[in-house]
């Protein structure tokens, strides 16, 4: 049985440890979404740092139809904050892009997300930052990430933590309802990640932890995502001649 607590003091003193050894002082910057990842992780920051070495980077891409819960994150922590439209920078590179180039929907997802991390690092390198990885298990496990965006970061306090531990966690936290059991929407076409993926994070979260799943339909799609995805999840190959 998942001990939340114990996992909970575990990581804070990780995360503490980690500034110890590579940036005593620092600060951590974090995107924050108003969904319940970026939340606990800073939520966590926040128990382990204390919330005036917490720093929350807000970046909208235009108008954020929830940029309300990202407020009420910060208010809550009361944690520093700046808010960064992204929009410019975004629609900048599109529209340098050469004409020739078919610009494919998969770029369009993807670019947003690794022009944010690009932003947190320029935040992070103006205040003696650290950035934080805000991934949890389940999304890694099935590449529901965008790689060098928010799958990027100096540390990572959740990634070996499925959503169901997260969740457990943030209420031990004593974070507000609205940001932990918020839906996750992508931003892009109005589904939630469990309809995009086509199985629900209990589904995944139960397969993960014990390797149980009564559809086997199901079975096969976290398999063939998580085979595919896998390269996510290694550091990138380098060739050496001596070898």
């Amino acid at each position: 049985m998942f001990d939340a607590k114990r996992v909970k003091d575990l990581c804070v003193q990780w995360i503490r440890d980690f500034f110890e050894q590579n940036g005593k002082g620092c600060n951590a910057v974090i995107g924050i979404s108003g969904g319940k990842d970026s939340s606990i992780a800073a939520a966590l920051c926040v128990e382990a740092l204390g919330k005036d070495r917490v720093i929350g980077v807000l970046m909208p891409q235009g108008e954020q139809h929830d940029i309300d819960m990202a407020y009420l994150l910060c208010d809550h922590l009361g944690i520093k904050r700046y808010e960064i439209n992204i929009k410019g920078a975004v629609d900048g590179v599109l529209n340098a892009m050469p004409k020739e180039l078919s610009v494919s929907d998969m770029t369009r997802i993807n670019l947003p997300p690794r022009i944010r991390m690009s932003t947190l690092y320029a935040v992070s390198q103006s205040c003696n930052g650290r950035v934080v990885n805000t991934c949890n298990l389940s999304e890694d496990w099935v590449g529901y990430s965008t790689r060098y965006g928010d799958a990027a970061g100096d540390f990572s306090p959740m990634s070996k933590l499925t959503v169901t531990e997260v969740k457990e966690i943030g209420r031990l936290l004593g974070l507000p309802s609205a940001l932990v059991d918020k839906v996750p929407i992508d931003g892009l076409c109005g589904k939630s990640d469990e309809e995009n993926l086509g199985f629900t994070y209990a589904e995944l979260d139960v397969y993960i932890r014990t390797g149980n799943i009564d559809d086997m339909a199901k079975k096969e799609l976290i398999d063939r995502k998580h085979k595919a995805n896998l390269f996510k999840l290694s550091l990138m190959p380098v060739f050496d001649p001596e070898i």
